[in-house]
């Protein structure tokens, strides 16, 4: 046990900085969201005439949560609690994946256990340590609720909502390394399944029913499968419930026993889903070139985008009519509706529309992924050995952006697809199925922008380029989601991309805001390959 902690130390003070950053931006966020509430909606009724709009509109209800009653807290956790908890799995399966599959994939694991220490020393290592940094980040976010000026036994019941869904992304990302081949595909994967469950918790509040007088909100079944609709079911500023944090202990205490006991029977480097692709029997004919190699890399990880994609897709094609069908049997319900948006045909619109808002963050996301592979490859020593042969580093990096503009707009287009074709076959109505997948294309130039920033960052200052590029997508969705809330200046709101992308199909398309946006994703690619010839490879 001393060697897994003093392990898990060495983990820790790896990743100080990182871990320091994800705490202190995810409590921050919910320090800016609970002062914003307090601030902007200092009085009961102007919290329940916020809760009652939200309660009547299933799209808000699936990309915020569920409204909880009126009071100050209640209203900060229904605006701010999916995004934290969504952020908190992304830390949690990134830093678990990094310290067990990549390390065994970059050599560092086998260093490790060349001293007399058990073959699951690093797993426990990673799993104390990633328990422990969701501990911190239940302390840290109750800190920014108590000094935003919430209740204590609220402020700590919503930090430990957050920090629970850390936990259970823990080890169900330790789970995911013991299956998957390699650290890109793990990352991949755990990262898909933090998506699919607030896309689980979406469908279940989207099919909620609402209490009247619209300031209650009861979550569907759907909600049951997704550990983010079980920190959810906590209520910590009203009715607080303490089962749910026993059965996300419980499911992340399940998952970390599996891993372990698998990692006890498999050996350094394998995985239960092992895949051999390499030799060059299994070589195509365009690998010798940067753009068929930057493709063989980006494949597989492609595919698992397009597939995430297309589910918010078929989500959202099959959802509208449903949510339609269910407010059309509450006339309370349908009146409001009625004054927010007139008519089925537009309330499915404004569905669809903010269904596939999410796909400009996902396309967004796969570009950044993709151009960090850049990154891994220089970081590990490969890029060395290629730009060894008679191949410039404007190539490289060109070819690596050709695949990064396929990846992002395929994305786009695969969410736009299955929700054509969902409306297609349901016959839901609507504007039509064409200009459906128009919508979702239209968010491609916004999305293109943080890969080509995120190649800026690492052709400039090559060991900041993750955080700049997640960093950059994470500011823009807060200011995108939260600027109004935050009470922001207009201007700085419209420093994110995604408040230039047209809102297809209720709003016409913009073609003057897609080609500045474009234009930014064009000078910033240009101004990485200027850059790029002139620096060194940092290991």
């Amino acid at each position: 046990m001393g060697a897994v902690l003093r392990l898990a130390l060495v983990q820790a003070r790896r990743d100080q900085g990182i871990l320091a950053a994800w705490i202190a931006g995810i409590a921050g966020l919910g320090f800016a969201a609970a002062s914003a509430v307090i601030t902007q909606f200092g009085t009961d009724n102007e919290r329940g005439a916020l809760v009652a709009v939200a309660a009547a509109s299933p799209a808000f209800l699936f990309l915020r949560g569920l409204p909880d009653g009126i009071s100050s807290g209640a209203v900060t956790f229904f605006q701010g609690y999916s995004f934290t908890a969504v952020l908190a799995g992304l830390m949690s399966v990134f830093l678990v994946i990094r310290h067990t599959r990549a390390d065994e994939d970059n050599g560092r694991s086998e260093l490790v256990h060349s001293a007399p220490v058990a073959r699951t020393a690093s797993l426990w290592a990673a799993l104390f340590l990633g328990a422990g940094t969701n501990v911190v980040l239940t302390l840290a976010v109750a800190g920014g609720f108590l000094a935003a000026g919430l209740p204590l036994p609220g402020s700590l019941l919503a930090g430990a909502a957050v920090g629970a869904v850390g936990l259970f992304f823990v080890a169900a990302a330790a789970l995911v390394a013991q299956l998957m081949p390699s650290g890109r595909s793990a990352n991949g994967t755990a990262a898909a399944l933090v998506g699919a469950a607030y896309l689980v918790r979406g469908a279940g509040d989207a099919l909620s029913t609402a209490s009247m007088p619209l300031l209650q909100v009861s979550p569907a079944w759907p909600s049951l499968f997704s550990p983010i609709g079980w920190g959810q079911r906590i209520r910590p500023f009203t009715e607080p419930d303490v089962l749910p944090l026993l059965v996300l202990a419980a499911g992340a205490a399940v998952m970390g026993t599996v891993a372990v006991v698998l990692r006890s029977r498999r050996d350094m480097g394998a995985s239960y889903l092992a895949v051999d692709e390499s030799g060059p029997e299994r070589a195509g004919r365009n690998l010798p070139s940067m753009t068929g190699l930057a493709w063989r890399l980006q494949r597989g990880s492609l595919a698992g985008w397009c597939f995430t994609a297309a589910v918010l897709g078929c989500v959202a094609g099959g959802l509208g009519p449903v949510v339609r069908d269910a407010l059309r049997g509450n006339a309370s319900l349908m009146e409001l509706m009625s004054r927010l948006v007139p008519g089925d045909a537009e309330m499915l619109d404004l569905f669809t529309t903010a269904m596939l808002g999410i796909v400009g963050v996902l396309s967004a996301a796969a570009g950044v992924q993709s151009v960090l592979r850049l990154r891994a490859e220089e970081a590990e020593g490969r890029a060395e050995l290629l730009l060894a042969v008679p191949a410039s580093r404007v190539r490289w990096l060109g070819g690596a952006l050709a695949v990064t503009a396929m990846t992002t707009t395929a994305v786009a287009a695969a969410a736009g697809a299955s929700a054509a074709a969902v409306l297609t076959v349901t016959h839901a109505g609507g504007s039509g199925t064409g200009l459906v997948f128009a919508a979702a294309l239209a968010h491609v130039p916004a999305a293109l922008v943080f890969p080509e920033l995120t190649a800026l960052a690492f052709a400039l200052l090559p060991r900041w380029s993750s955080a700049a590029g997640w960093g950059a997508l994470a500011a823009a969705l807060v200011l995108g989601q939260f600027g109004e809330l935050l009470g922001l200046p207009v201007w700085v709101q419209d420093l994110s991309p995604f408040r230039h992308s047209s809102a297809m199909p209720v709003e016409a398309f913009d073609a003057a805001a897609a080609v500045v946006m474009a234009a930014v994703a064009i000078a910033a690619a240009a101004a990485a390959a200027r850059l790029i010839r002139e620096r060194d490879l940092t290991a």
